[in-house]
């Protein structure tokens, strides 16, 4: 690409090595760098702003053990090489192609219960968001036609889990009900919070890390960030998770009960 002139370029890298040559090698007007929430020193505050302590960067540019410390360091290059950058913090991304299925679980769970009732962790008060996948693709692509030049959290509004599982079944057309589980008796189960295999998305059982979820999304509305209701984010998840196989609790990449560990759950309660 040496010579090649660029009206804009998007970086999503994690890596900053990577970057670091991105932003040597390449020509460009205006630089957008998709970064994460996780860049913040702490999730013990409601919907903070992008003024927020972030953590220490790393030293090793080859060092990406550490995803919000690897992209502080990332974020830092491409604003100290950039004339004019954008630089995005996303909350939880969700909606088709979402193959953690941390926002497509519920729905589909909800689509398919093992019972009269679907176990969701913590209780219905425990703060959630998430951007639909298409608004975030699509207010990146408008940044980076205006050379908006700052840094801008993105998500959905801040809402919690009972809505979630409401909304759930709403778009499952399901009769079953919300079994709210403790978190003390997720975890004597070996029930994981927020991903993986033997999991429950959308809540993490540390105080510290509550607000995980939100962030203050005023500067990025004033640019022109919209987020459709999260109903719609739901359903679209539904369709997607619809198209994949059932969902295994040996499958570490995806968020979840397998059938067999809900039913013994509900069981032994």
């Amino acid at each position: 690409m040496g010579g090649r002139h660029f009206d804009a370029i998007v970086d999503v890298s994690r890596t900053p090595r990577h970057v670091e040559r991105a932003v040597r090698d390449l020509d460009t007007d205006h630089w957008v760098f998709v970064s994460t929430t996780n860049v913040y020193a702490h999730f013990d505050r409601l919907e903070q702003s992008e003024d927020a302590p972030l953590l220490e960067g790393v030293e090793d540019l080859d060092d990406t053990s550490h995803y919000g410390r690897a992209k502080v360091t990332c974020e830092r290059l491409v604003r100290d090489a950039s004339a004019t950058s954008t630089i995005i913090r996303p909350g939880l991304i969700g909606g088709p192609g979402d193959t953690t299925s941390r926002s497509g679980y519920y729905p589909w769970r909800f689509a398919h219960p093992t019972g009269a009732e679907v176990v969701m962790p913590a209780g219905p008060d425990f703060p959630a968001a998430l951007i639909d996948v298409d608004d975030l693709a699509s207010w990146t692509v408008t940044v980076a036609e205006r050379q908006l030049d700052g840094v801008f959290n993105a998500t959905g509004p801040t809402t919690n889990l009972g809505d979630v599982a409401r909304l759930s079944a709403e778009v499952a057309g399901s009769t079953a009900t919300a079994r709210w589980i403790a978190a003390s008796v997720l975890a004597e189960r070996g029930i994981e919070p927020w991903m993986g295999a033997v999991s429950l998305p959308l809540w993490i059982d540390d105080p510290s890390w509550r607000w995980f979820a939100t962030l203050n999304t005023m500067a990025a509305r004033a640019e022109g960030l919209t987020t459709r209701p999260l109903i719609e984010t739901l359903a679209r998840c539904l369709v997607y998770e619809e198209g994949r196989a059932e969902l295994s609790s040996g499958d570490a990449s995806r968020a979840g009960l397998a059938d067999a560990d809900e039913r013994a759950l509900l069981a032994a309660l």
